[in-house]
Formats: structure tokens, C-alpha cells, sequence
């Protein structure tokens, strides 16, 4: 029972805060002004690790520092759960290391989920709320392509649940991936 919990915790800790350095990372990309509360508390709570690895990895349209510090902290994360099922994580250390990548890239996809289904709702129960043009700022690349190929039925925006399910599909085959490296999950 308290290796259970103590998966979950670390679990929920480690992707909310692998979420945020990917959000970070994100909100540079589609140039997300810096002064919006989301933008400001995202940069607060991940920049003890980012602005350190800044010093290292310049920056430019792309903010590795909060890639690498997404993997630095998925890297830990996976050890850690490594060691909580009873195995030496010394041994799998190549393992581990391609293992912490997908994980990265499962908090990713998570986030793009996350993300579009809170865009969908608030669009659903209060499009005309100060977060919708962040959301939508967020969604844009990927959701617009999508929007050229489906059509709108009467009016209705299908691409937020075609990502969904693309994404969905995508996941699984991380999650796949990753447990038969592992033999648990991540």
C-alpha cells in the first residue's frame, strides 16, 4: 500500500511540474506575452530549475533550457520509480534514460490533452472568458490544421476532439512502449 501512494505522488508531482517546464517551453513558442498570469506563474514555479540551465543552453524560438531541465526532472522521476519497485536502477541505466524520453513525451501529450479539453469546455460554457485567447494562442498549432481538413458542421468545431483522439492513440503507443522497457508503468 505505501508503494502505491507513493507512485501516485510521485506521479502527480513530477507530471504537474514535467507539464508546466513543457508549457514553459510551449508558451515561448507560440510567443505568449509574458505579463498573463499564466505565462507568470508557470515562469515562477519552474524557473529555480530553468534559469540555472539557461546560463548553459542559450535560448532562441525554442527554450531548451526547459526541455532538458523537462528531462533532467522526467530522468528523476523515472529513477525513482525504478527504485520504489525494488530494482537497482544502475542496471537499467541505459534503459532508464530512453524510458525518462518517453515520459517526457507522455507529459506532453498529456498537456496538449489537458489543454484542448479546457479550451473545448470554456468554449461550451463561457467562450467570452479573459482565457479563451490564451487557450486558443496555445491550441492554434495544433488544432488549425485540423480545422482546414474537417469540415464545420453546422457550426460545430470537430478538431479538438479529433486531437483528442489522435493524441489519445499516440499515448497509448508511448505507454506501450515504455512499460515493456520497464516492466511497470510510468
Amino acid at each position: 500500500m505505501f508503494g502505491d501512494i507513493a507512485r501516485f505522488l510521485l506521479n502527480t508531482l513530477f507530471t504537474l511540474f514535467g507539464a508546466a517546464l513543457l508549457l514553459r517551453a510551449w508558451i515561448q513558442v507560440v510567443r505568449m506575452p509574458p505579463y498573463n498570469p499564466v505565462s507568470n506563474a508557470v515562469m515562477q514555479a519552474t524557473n529555480w530549475l530553468v534559469l540555472p540551465l539557461r546560463k548553459i543552453l542559450p535560448g532562441g524560438k525554442i527554450d531548451w533550457a526547459s526541455i532538458v531541465a523537462a528531462f533532467i526532472a522526467s530522468a528523476v522521476y523515472v529513477t525513482l520509480m525504478v527504485v520504489l519497485a525494488g530494482v537497482d536502477p544502475t542496471l537499467m541505466a541505459p534503459t532508464l534514460l530512453l524510458v525518462a524520453l518517453l515520459t517526457v513525451v507522455k507529459w506532453a501529450l498529456n498537456l496538449i490533452i489537458w489543454v484542448t479539453i479546457l479550451m473545448a469546455l470554456l468554449s461550451w460554457l463561457n467562450p467570452q472568458s479573459p482565457a479563451m485567447p490564451l487557450l486558443y494562442q496555445i491550441t492554434a498549432p495544433f488544432l488549425d490544421p485540423l480545422r482546414r481538413i474537417l469540415p464545420r458542421l453546422g457550426g460545430i468545431d470537430l478538431s479538438p476532439i479529433l486531437l483528442f483522439v489522435i493524441v489519445q492513440v499516440l499515448l497509448m503507443v508511448v505507454t506501450r512502449v515504455a512499460v515493456s522497457m520497464t516492466l511497470f508503468g510510468i
